[in-house]
């Protein structure tokens, strides 16, 4: 082409860049601006809607275009593309690149669909860009006086019905002669089967969807939660229940994800996402007045109420003395000492526990080693509020020295201490005079219940459960499974239970109503390791 015409005689060739950008930071809007200066910028509500009409701009401006002008000069050859490269002095770096063949209409997209051009350039130069479509050729040149009767093609721009498809096939470009010099213009590409279907990809969590993630269900479905959670963050109104639902399927995805990949990351963000959504449901049974509405509890949140089951279990399998008074101490005591492996314990504090002979339990933990005291066990029940005395358990420190096993901040210690505190003083399980053995048992029930109270339900808020297994209540009490039957009778007659029924196996019924705040509800769609009927033998 360059060699066909003189340089008097070509015109500069055309170029359309259609741009898609962000509206602003943090804004859902995006804008789109041409490279034509009489185009105004166009803001639109959302990337596709910008893709969309990104799109449909640049197919007017070529179907207004009227086709390529074979006296256009090559606009990629003055655009500088990959072909044109010249050895300029060091080296040899190949034959001079010429323009050749018949000037076409070339387009380009970014493949992340940020930006869309058309331009007029030579075949060559087109069949340079790998990603390039030719939709229209310019005709060869008639014979001097002769009157060209060729029919325009249909698909042309500008010219007859249709309009050019930003992804459709390349047709095959028209040959234009070889070129002065003997060069052989490179072979047109094969037309493609059919339309290109642009990889699907996203990102959710600040974490991108592999486009060649598989199974592809699992791919669709992590851009789709994705878009899924941008959509409620915009949202004018919040909907905990829709929000719950969101993070429910995040758990589930990201599970599947974890399985996939072997990425340990991907399990650990599915763990927050079922924590989130247990305290989006129990915010909206709150809100709504399902389940146990308007209950303020002791403990507000799920990661508190996994710490005081994890506390009961630690007290089940590391009381280093046997009997339910032991028990109680251990666990009372590990609350006290869990973050550094030492804590604060009155002679007082120690009095509201049911303890037959306090400081005959006291002396067996410390003759065990799991008690260290800075003297001796009468000084430790005569200390007041003015001189507490410091009670160290090293088990409960982690290999470093400094932090505790349990994994419990000061302040969710603190909770939990005094959680456990006003549960066993509860003022009628006081004037009932409940054993030990009957305190661990109502912190056991109040530990695996569900929002509304039904002991072990595994639902969600507002379903009935299917009860706690006595082998693993016999074990957090530290009694035998025949010994379940006669405390449950002592809570019952204390109103701690509502519609309370025993089986061979299991426990059955729910917390009374004013024993709710007490309450560490299971998360909705999981079991409770009381109601599973594991954990170790009683006693």
């Amino acid at each position: 082409m360059a060699e066909a015409h003189a340089a008097g005689e070509q015109v500069a060739a055309r170029v359309w860049t259609v741009r898609l950008d962000a509206a602003g930071r943090g804004l859902t809007a995006v804008k789109v601006d041409c490279s034509r200066a009489a185009c105004t910028p166009q803001r639109l509500d959302s990337a596709a809607q910008g893709r969309t009409f990104a799109a449909a701009h640049l197919r007017a401006h070529l179907r207004a275009a009227g086709g390529p002008r074979r006296e256009a000069a090559c606009a990629c050859r003055a655009a500088g593309c990959q072909g044109h490269a010249e050895s300029g002095g060091r080296g040899s770096a190949g034959p001079v690149w010429r323009c050749g063949g018949a000037v076409v209409l070339a387009v380009l997209t970014d493949p992340m669909g940020r930006w869309w051009r058309a331009w007029e350039c030579c075949a060559r130069c087109a069949a340079v860009h790998p990603a390039a479509r030719v939709v229209a050729t310019a005709p060869e040149a008639a014979p001097v006086g002769a009157v060209d009767e060729t029919p325009v093609p249909a698909g042309v721009p500008g010219v007859g019905a249709g309009a050019p498809l930003f992804f459709a096939p390349s047709p095959a470009a028209a040959s234009g002669g070889a070129p002065a010099g003997g060069d052989r213009l490179p072979a047109p590409r094969a037309a493609a089967a059919g339309p290109r279907t642009p990889k699907r990809s996203g990102k959710i969590a600040q974490r991108h969807v592999p486009h060649d993630l598989r199974p592809t269900v699992l791919r669709d479905e992590l851009i789709e939660l994705g878009d899924a959670f941008r959509a409620y963050q915009s949202a004018a109104e919040p909907d905990l229940a829709r929000l719950a639902e969101l993070h429910e399927r995040k758990a589930r995805a990201f599970t599947t994800w974890a399985d996939v990949t072997g990425d340990g990351s991907l399990r650990a963000e599915a763990r927050r996402a079922e924590q989130a959504a247990a305290t989006a449901l129990a915010q909206h049974a709150q809100r709504t007045g399902e389940g146990a509405s308007g209950v303020t509890r002791l403990l507000t949140g799920p990661n508190q109420w996994e710490h005081a089951r994890a506390v009961l279990a630690h007290a089940r399998d590391h009381a280093p003395v046997p009997g339910p008074e032991a028990r109680l101490v251990v666990l009372m005591l590990t609350l006290r000492s869990a973050c550094g492996g030492s804590g604060n314990v009155t002679g007082l504090d120690v009095k509201g526990w049911p303890l037959t002979d306090p400081e005959q339990v006291l002396q067996s933990l410390v003759d065990a080693g799991w008690l260290r005291l800075p003297g001796t066990v009468s000084d430790l029940l005569a200390s007041g509020s003015d001189n507490p005395t410091r009670v160290g358990v090293d088990s409960l420190l982690a290999p470093d020295g400094v932090s505790g096993v349990l994994g419990l901040g000061k302040t969710t210690r603190a909770k939990l201490s005094g959680w456990a505190q006003k549960t066993v003083g509860e003022r009628t399980l006081r004037k009932k005079k409940l054993p030990a053995a009957g305190r661990l048992l109502a912190l056991a029930c109040a530990a695996h219940s569900s929002a509304d109270g039904r002991l072990g339900a595994v639902g969600r808020l507002g379903a009935v459960g299917r009860g706690l297994g006595l082998d693993a209540l016999a074990a957090l009490c530290a009694v035998d499974t025949s010994e379940i039957g006669a405390l449950v009778e002592q809570l019952t007659a204390a109103e701690w239970f509502s519609d309370v029924s025993l089986t061979d196996t299991h426990l059955m019924g729910g917390l009374s109503e004013r024993v709710l705040p007490l309450g560490c509800p299971v998360p909705a769609g999981t079991g409770t390791e009381a109601a599973s009927g594991t954990g170790s033998g009683g006693a």
